[in-house]
């Protein structure tokens, strides 16, 4: 690739896939909102443009300025954590700034589109099909991504764009300020505050920061047109697994108590975090440890 457009590109995996591109000499057209660039690194290969993602229509005219792109990797979606995972409106105003942007990338005639998908699409099929399941409000947000999936495709069929769509199981690491499951579970740690969970039965995977990013620049170079990929470390396994690991690690004296706290989602078989697809397409395979990973962000926790 010499050359790529990023939407939410000082976010959290953005600026760290334009770190990693950049690395690689490749050119990146960074946008995201008006004075948004502190993550963003200064050099010769980035292009930082303020955007509106609610109207993108003035883009249009300053993208065609540029040669040809490779791709087009959207990672900009308002409310990914937090309270507004719960907001309708919210994430149905991300469902229609995805497709605008799908229709902004045939217009500048770039023919890959690559999203950043959830792994909890899966979960929200399964709560919506499972009689008398009761999910949480935050399977709003997984319901946001998932419409923007089913609508993306079709879409993007139409106008000719090749739709690569990357479900992401659970991303952490350096930089991540969000109050995530693993940044919590961190920062309780380190104020030496309760730490309660579910009974951890659930199966889940955590992916690191340093990853996605190699996992998202292989799926823009070598995925395959209209494919979706689970990006994991390939290691799922129940919750509970992961969390005695960051016991072990970081806090072999502390008490961590199950079962205080009730789950009511939707425990996905491990056969959802099949990461293999990506592996085969792509080459790619994730090569940082979870205690790896949590080292490294909790040492960047306590000096942030």
């Amino acid at each position: 690739m010499n050359r790529v457009v990023i939407t939410g590109a000082n976010g959290f995996i953005g600026s760290a896939v334009v770190d990693l591109l950049i690395s690689n000499n490749v050119s990146v057209v960074a946008m995201d909102m008006p004075g948004r660039n502190n993550n963003l690194p200064i050099s010769p290969l980035v292009d930082f443009v303020p955007m509106d993602i609610a109207d993108i229509s003035p883009l249009l005219g300053l993208l065609k300025g540029y040669n040809d792109f490779d791709a087009f990797l959207h990672f900009a979606w308002t409310g990914s954590a937090g309270p507004e995972r719960s907001d309708i409106q919210l994430q149905l105003n991300n469902v229609k700034w995805t497709t605008d942007c799908i229709r902004l990338c045939a217009d500048i005639n770039c023919k890959r589109f690559v999203c950043a998908g959830s792994i909890m699409e899966n979960e929200v099929i399964a709560a919506a099909f499972t009689q008398g399941c009761r999910p949480a409000t935050p399977f709003i947000y997984g319901s946001g991504k998932l419409a923007a999936h089913a609508m993306s495709k079709p879409l993007a069929a139409e106008l000719g764009v090749d739709l690569l769509w990357a479900q992401i199981t659970n991303a952490y690491g350096v930089g991540e300020r969000s109050p995530r499951f693993i940044n919590t579970t961190l920062r309780k740690i380190m104020a030496n505050e309760p730490l309660q969970f579910t009974s951890g039965t659930q199966n889940y995977d955590f992916v690191y920061i340093d990853d996605i990013a190699k996992a998202f620049a292989a799926i823009a170079e070598r995925g395959v047109p209209f494919s979706e990929y689970i990006i994991g470390s390939s290691h799922a396994k129940p919750l509970r697994e992961f969390i005695l690991q960051i016991k072990q690690t970081l806090a072999p004296d502390r008490d961590f108590i199950f079962g205080d706290v009730p789950f009511t989602g939707i425990n996905l078989p491990l056969s959802a975090f099949d990461a293999s697809l990506l592996e085969k397409d792509t080459g790619f395979k994730a090569s940082i440890s979870f205690p790896q990973g949590i080292v490294k962000t909790y040492n960047w926790l306590k000096e942030a």
